[in-house]
């Protein structure tokens, strides 16, 4: 599966390998009962293996060589002390060896109308739920209705039985109005089974997952029990959901339901599943791998290489999952704490019910490369605590994210992000395929407003970030920023098919408070709400761009403030549909110069019901209207056909085709997002607009 890309993942742990002094072996008909790490004696258990590894002294690497394989991993493979000399964790063949957090089921049974059982001894005995399942590695949909878009809510209304104190959170019952017809599915179902039925809601940013408390099918009410619903996200009239987890919603093929009291498994195959030779994992692992040391004894020096990571976890607590942005707290199937010089190199982390990396609290020159992360409940890759450390020498710094596939995010969780760098600095997106998205590519900083932010110094650049957002949310971007981060640098991405919901899918996106950001040198097109968009902020830099093909507008600004906002210059802006500036720019502190525009529609376009003479007159001087000669940009072709018209402004030129994932051809072939996934994408897009920009009609 990773024959060449597996060569070169293994280089960087050659020079660890070559002199090792003590090898470990781990093989999947290893018997821990009698194993010693010998090749004769291999463990089954990686948890055993790395305990004896880390003990061994001297100075030559150690070496935890896994065969090939799938390896049940039935409690997290915890690593809490440094190993007293380097150590590798690899598996040296083509293929890797596989952690999996999953009990696999089988004995399935047919039964009527299409639909197959199995038992599940571990729910009868031991009470095992899941939330998530598997058949054949493909991640199969727990029944839900409607199995297409949403249902609608159209009215609430919200009681606050207590405000909560340091002691016990808020309570509050929230009652939902609906459409009858919508509950006519569970209105049979007896009380304890409706309490199983689980509403996923859709507003704005993020979602609110809450089991139902009871529900009124004659008047068309769900009643919510819980905390009080967040005052900037509330669940109101037009926000979506759909219903999860009874029986009723099992109809389709692909969907499963758990029968939690009888221990009973159904599940609809898809075309071509034979059940019967089927392999079925449900997880019941959330975290696979923690590295957890301490603030005075870091873990310290430990590559994983070719090792892959799969059947996370996810259980939503009994109370819900309130509105997050970001899916903040949610855990990860990787997790580091007091981690020094970890690396993973050539991994994946595959099918998790939560996000894939989190490099929490007091990491450093960590890093993931040539990584495949995808199929995830949540994001990918989380960077530095969502919390302001109380000790600031704690936050994470210095993490390298490079050369990774970063797709198909949001499974569970749709509000997860590709890579979000929380209250850290110094870090560095590089090359990366970042796709596939329900909500932004990378989102960088946690501050909301101009406080004091941790997060600063941090680089995005030469990545590929695209088809996000699925109409699904919205208030995104493919790179979207929060508060002061003096020496964060955007630089040489393409990004491209950002789609939201309703409002907001930016490419670029300076929210509240982003101060000191330079974004230069993108190639950024086919974004729904713009290829830019500054809320508010201060002193950000915006040049040497090329920003085409806004479906409502191309460019938008926000609010006005007393200081200067940003600086835009040396951008090429081209407009083929909606507006070229939406928003207040004629009236704040904005640095225009140099830039060149371009409306394939007219000669003549209007700059905020300016001509181009008024307009560049009164507000920036030295910008030209002119066509930038792109070879064929209705394509996605932004290479020139000459450069006469850029040079005019000092644009740039750079080669934008080193954006994304670099190295052999196979691993380059595994990024591209196949060709029914990004025809939905320009499905959805298309059906719900009016008008589209060419780029879409090209296609």
């Amino acid at each position: 599966m990773k024959k060449l890309l597996f060569a070169i993942a293994m280089i960087a742990c050659t020079c660890m390998a070559a002199n090792a002094g003590h090898t470990i072996y781990v093989s999947t008909t290893g018997k821990d009962a009698v194993a010693d790490g010998s090749a004769a004696k291999p463990y089954y258990s990686l948890q055993q293996a790395i305990n004896k590894a880390v003990a061994v002294s001297g100075t030559d690497t150690v070496t935890v060589d896994v065969q090939p394989g799938i390896y049940t991993v039935q409690q997290t493979i915890s690593v809490t002390q440094s190993p007293k000399t380097p150590l590798l964790v690899r598996c040296s063949d083509n293929e890797p060896a596989v952690m999996s957090g999953a009990i696999a089921i089988g004995n399935w049974q047919r039964g009527n109308h299409g639909l197959w059982t199995a038992k599940v001894p571990a729910t009868k005995q031991y009470g095992f739920t899941f939330e998530q399942l598997y058949v054949n590695g493909e991640r199969a949909i727990r029944a839900r209705t409607p199995d297409k878009e949403w249902y609608m809510v159209k009215g609430s209304k919200e009681t606050v039985h207590y405000n909560g104190n340091g002691r016990a959170p808020q309570y509050a019952t929230q009652q939902i109005n609906v459409d009858k017809e919508t509950l006519a599915t569970i209105a049979s179902l007896p009380f304890e089974q409706r309490q199983n039925v689980m509403a996923m809601f859709y507003h704005k940013w993020d979602n609110t997952r809450r089991y139902l408390n009871e529900i009124v099918p004659d008047s068309g009410f769900i009643f919510l029990n819980g905390p009080g619903m967040k005052p900037w996200n509330q669940i109101t009239r037009g926000s979506r959901f759909v219903l999860e987890n009874y029986k009723g919603a099992l109809n389709m093929p692909g969907e499963w339901w758990l029968d939690q009291k009888a221990a009973v498994l159904y599940y609809i195959p898809r075309p071509g599943e034979d059940m019967t030779t089927a392999q079925v994992a449900a997880p019941a692992i959330g975290t696979l791998l923690s590295i957890e040391g301490a603030a005075n004894a870091k873990v310290k020096n430990i590559t994983f290489s070719n090792i892959s990571f799969q059947h996370s976890a996810y259980v939503m607590p009994k109370w819900g999952k309130d509105s997050e942005q970001a899916a903040a707290s949610i855990p990860a199937t990787v997790h580091l704490d007091f981690a020094e010089n970890i690396r993973f190199v050539g991994c994946d982390v595959q099918h998790t019910g939560n996000y894939g990396f989190w490099f929490r609290t007091a990491c450093s020159n960590c890093s993931v490369k040539h990584t495949l992360i995808s199929d995830l409940g949540a994001g990918g890759v989380k960077i530095g605590d969502f919390d302001v450390p109380a000790d600031t020498t704690l936050a994470t710094r210095g993490i390298v994210i490079e050369n990774n596939i970063i797709q198909r995010t949001g499974m569970v969780l749709p509000c997860g992000v590709g890579v979000a760098i929380f209250h850290s600095s110094h870090n560095k997106l590089l090359h990366n395929e970042i796709s596939n998205l329900r909500y932004s590519g990378v989102s960088v900083g946690w501050i909301w407003g101009y406080t004091p932010s941790l997060a600063h110094h941090n680089e995005v650049a030469y990545n590929h970030i695209h088809h996000v957002g699925w109409g699904e949310l919205s208030d995104m971007g493919a790179v979207y920023t929060l508060g002061i981060s003096p020496g964060t640098r955007i630089h040489h991405n393409v990004i491209h098919d950002v789609y939201s919901y309703d409002y907001g899918g930016w490419g670029l996106y300076t929210d509240e408070g982003s101060t000191g950001v330079s974004m230069d040198h993108n190639v950024v097109y086919a974004c729904k709400s713009g290829a830019f968009h500054q809320h508010y902020g201060k002193d950000n830099i915006i040049s040497n761009n090329i920003l085409a093909f806004g479906q409502y507008q191309t460019l938008q600004f926000t609010r006005v403030e007393p200081h200067r906002s940003f600086t835009f210059c040396n951008n090429i802006v081209l407009a083929d549909c909606g507006e070229i500036y939406s928003g207040a720019w004629d009236k704040a502190k904005i640095d225009f110069h140099h830039n060149l525009y371009w409306d394939l529609r007219t000669k003549d376009p209007k700059f905020l019901g300016k001509t181009f003479a008024e307009w560049s007159k009164a507000h920036e001087k030295h910008s030209v209207l002119a066509d930038p000669q792109f070879r064929d940009a209705a394509n996605a072709d932004f290479r020139f056909k000459n450069t006469k018209a850029a040079k005019k402004i000092g644009y740039e030129p750079w080669d934008y085709s080193k954006a994304g994932v670099y190295g052999s051809a196979e691993w380059r072939d595994k990024a591209l997002m196949s060709d029914d996934d990004i025809a939905r994408f320009r499905q959805i897009i298309i059906s719900r607009e009016k008008e589209c920009s060419s780029y879409y009609s090209a296609h």
